[in-house]
């Protein structure tokens, strides 16, 4: 899972905020920065930002690959209609150009706008909508009416119930957030389809040690 945004001069830069200040040396909104401003910047860890070209160049080859490129598209007001027509063709593009024949590459959001316009446009596009809510019959109907296959609901508040009237309803489910390995074990228990985690390390070294059978995908 990957945030994407957009600069000023159309550049598209992994990060989840638009303010630069939480995890940058940086100050202002990644929207309103060109590229070459961006690139001057370091993570509070010390490392560059990363782009989406060199993701994908990352990415090329390998097998197996599951990836939910997120559409980081809010607040709505630096993403107008033009703007994010232009975001979604340049990010569907780039990302399809280079997406393996095994790869599963879902396109995600919050914003219903930029899901809409990639399912008018290129409709067999994989589409996860992101919500705020747990899986539960409003969100389970919110996306059977927009047509969306793929639910991307918290783990807060969402029931084994639930999860399985999505599965009756044909729904996918991912569950998040996934910040420990409890958190990892309840969305098992909940019967989800995929889960988000902050910690793969250490998911990974707890799988590999208790539960040896189970295959983790990256």
């Amino acid at each position: 899972e990957t945030d994407i945004r957009m600069t000023r001069d159309g550049a598209l830069v992994i990060t989840h905020d638009s303010s630069l200040e939480r995890t940058t040396d940086g100050t202002g909104t990644v929207e309103e920065k060109t590229e070459a401003e961006i690139r001057q910047l370091a993570t509070k860890q010390g490392n560059k930002m990363m782009f989406l070209d060199e993701l994908l160049e990352f990415l090329k080859g390998k097998e197996g690959l599951y990836v939910e490129f997120e559409m980081k598209t809010k607040p709505v007001e630096l993403y107008p209609e033009e703007r994010l027509h232009a975001y979604c063709d340049k990010l569907y593009d780039a990302v399809m150009a280079v997406k393996p024949a095994d790869a599963v590459f879902v396109f995600t959001s919050g914003d219903y706008r930029g899901l809409r316009y990639l399912q008018a446009k290129h409709p067999d596009v994989d589409l996860l909508l992101i919500t705020s809510k747990p899986c539960n019959d409003e969100t389970i109907d919110l996306c059977k009416a927009m047509g969306i296959k793929r639910m991307g609901a918290t783990m807060d508040g969402t029931s084994r119930k639930a999860v399985k009237k999505a599965h009756k309803e044909g729904l996918i489910v991912s569950l998040w957030p996934g910040q420990s390995v409890e958190d990892f074990m309840l969305g098992a228990y909940l019967g989800c389809d995929y889960m988000c985690t902050d910690v793969p390390i250490e998911v990974k070294g707890w799988l590999a040690e208790k539960a040896p059978w189970i295959k983790v995908k990256y």
